[in-house]
């Protein structure tokens, strides 16, 4: 394992980025729980990979959710109906994921639903370069269903108590307030930490992961390279 700066950490994911050929764009998925910090994480990414003049397309998961109504379908606070329900993960590799991979046509889109109004959503398709890379975001990204579709595996961890100090912390610089700590408590204590237990005992996503980054200091981060890991993939 590694430890060094924030920058150190985004310039080693970069280099990791670089020494994946593909002859398609390179899927990269950066999973983890809950305001693990994987959107920071990919945003950064992103403008050191666009200053180095690689194309970057940024996509996450929540632009893949199903509408509420199905994804709450076992209940708002349901563990089985997050890990389950929540996400259109037939529709993330139709129009996503395989049409950036080996054999597709490079002509994607990158999302299906709108969560502001709670509708589908179709944005016109887009062809990527062939030597672009997704950064793609999101919770279960290493599950069976998805786990051969990514070139490089990134696993952001951080301790599930840490979560919900940060999804508070979160919500009150957003709303000025606290009034939604209650909610946040709950959810995450039946709902979202729940649903990642469950997802660790069934998928066990660290084992899959080409790199796992221990997310608990954000400016001291630690990180852990399994080269070995990408071979079959190269």
């Amino acid at each position: 394992m590694d430890q060094g700066t924030r920058g150190e950490l985004i310039s080693r994911l970069a280099e990791a980025i670089r020494s994946v050929t593909t002859a398609h764009p390179l899927r990269v998925a950066i999973d983890g729980p809950p305001a693990a910090g994987k959107t920071t994480l990919a945003d950064e990414l992103a403008v050191v990979l666009r200053t180095q003049d690689r194309d970057v397309i940024r996509a996450t998961i929540d632009d893949f959710l199903v509408p509420r109504a199905q994804r709450y379908r076992r209940g708002q606070y349901s563990a089985e109906g997050c890990y389950f329900d929540a996400h259109d993960h037939a529709a993330l590799c139709r129009v996503l994921l395989d049409p950036l991979g080996p054999g597709g046509d490079r002509r994607f889109q990158h999302a299906v639903y709108d969560r502001d109004t709670d509708t589908p959503s179709s944005p016109p398709a887009t062809t990527a370069p062939a030597d672009a890379v997704l950064l793609f975001d999101g919770v279960f990204l290493l599950r069976p269903e998805l786990i051969d579709r990514w070139d490089l595996r990134i696993f952001v961890s951080v301790p599930f108590e840490q979560t919900v100090d940060r999804a508070r912390d979160r919500s009150t610089a957003l709303a000025g307030s606290t009034a939604d700590t209650a909610e946040i408590e709950r959810s995450w204590r039946n709902r979202y930490i729940p649903s990642q237990q469950l997802y660790f005992a069934t998928a066990r996503p660290t084992d899959h992961a080409d790199i796992i980054v221990y997310n608990d200091q954000l400016q001291r981060p630690i990180w852990e390279v399994r080269p070995h890991s990408l071979v079959h993939r190269i």
